[in-house]
C-alpha cells in the first residue's frame, strides 16, 4: 500500500546555499559514508574499486570540466575536493556541453561504486546499501580555507584512528544534501 504524498508530512528541508549554482566553476568539499558507517572499503579489492572511480570521474563525458584535488578513502567513508571549471578556464579538449553539478558527480561516482561492489560481493537488489544516503558538502571559499580542507584531509587517517567521532564535529559544520 502506498501513501499519498502529503506536503505537511513529507517534505525535507534544504540546507543547500540559497540562491548557488552548485554547477557554477568553484571548489568543492565533499564527505561520502558508507551505510551505516560499515567499514566496507577496508577489502582491499572494493577500495580499489572506489579509489579509481574517484579517479576516473573526470574522464567521465558529463564531467570533462571536473578537476580533482585532494582526496582519501577512509574505510567507512571518502573525502575529497572537487573542482569545476568554466569552459575559459577548463583544460584544453573541453567540450561546450552543460557541466554537471557538484550533485550529479557525487550521484554519478556512488552509483558507480556501488554496481561494482554489489557487482563484485554478488549481491543484488536493495537488501545490501553501499552508501548512505545524500553526502556532505562544502564551498571552499578561499586559498586559505581550501589549505585548511587539504591539510584536514592528509591527517584524517590520524585523527580517525584517534576517535571514529571527528567526522560527526566536521559534519555539524557542513551541509548535508539528500
Amino acid at each position: 500500500m502506498s501513501q499519498q504524498y502529503d506536503p505537511k508530512k513529507h517534505h525535507r528541508r534544504s540546507i543547500r546555499l540559497k540562491g548557488w549554482d552548485y554547477a557554477s566553476a568553484g571548489l568543492y568539499f565533499v564527505t561520502i559514508c558508507t551505510h551505516n558507517r560499515q567499514n566496507l572499503f577496508a577489502d582491499p579489492k572494493l577500495h580499489e574499486i572506489a579509489t579509481q572511480a574517484w579517479d576516473y570521474i573526470p574522464q567521465h563525458e558529463h564531467a570533462k570540466h571536473v578537476v580533482l584535488d585532494e582526496s582519501i578513502l577512509m574505510f567507512d567513508h571518502t573525502h575529497g575536493i572537487i573542482g569545476l571549471t568554466t569552459p575559459e578556464d577548463a583544460p584544453r579538449g573541453f567540450t561546450t556541453l552543460q557541466p554537471g553539478s557538484v550533485g550529479a558527480i557525487v550521484g554519478n561516482y556512488k552509483m558507480l561504486v556501488a554496481k561494482r561492489v554489489k557487482a563484485m560481493l554478488k549481491v543484488g537488489g536493495t537488501d545490501f546499501q553501499v552508501w548512505q544516503r545524500g553526502y556532505y558538502e562544502r564551498i571552499i571559499p578561499n586559498e586559505r580555507e581550501l589549505n585548511a580542507i587539504r591539510h584536514y584531509i592528509q591527517e584524517n587517517p590520524i585523527r580517525h584512528a584517534e576517535k571514529r567521532d571527528n567526522l560527526d564535529k566536521l559534519f555539524t559544520k557542513m551541509n548535508y544534501i539528500p
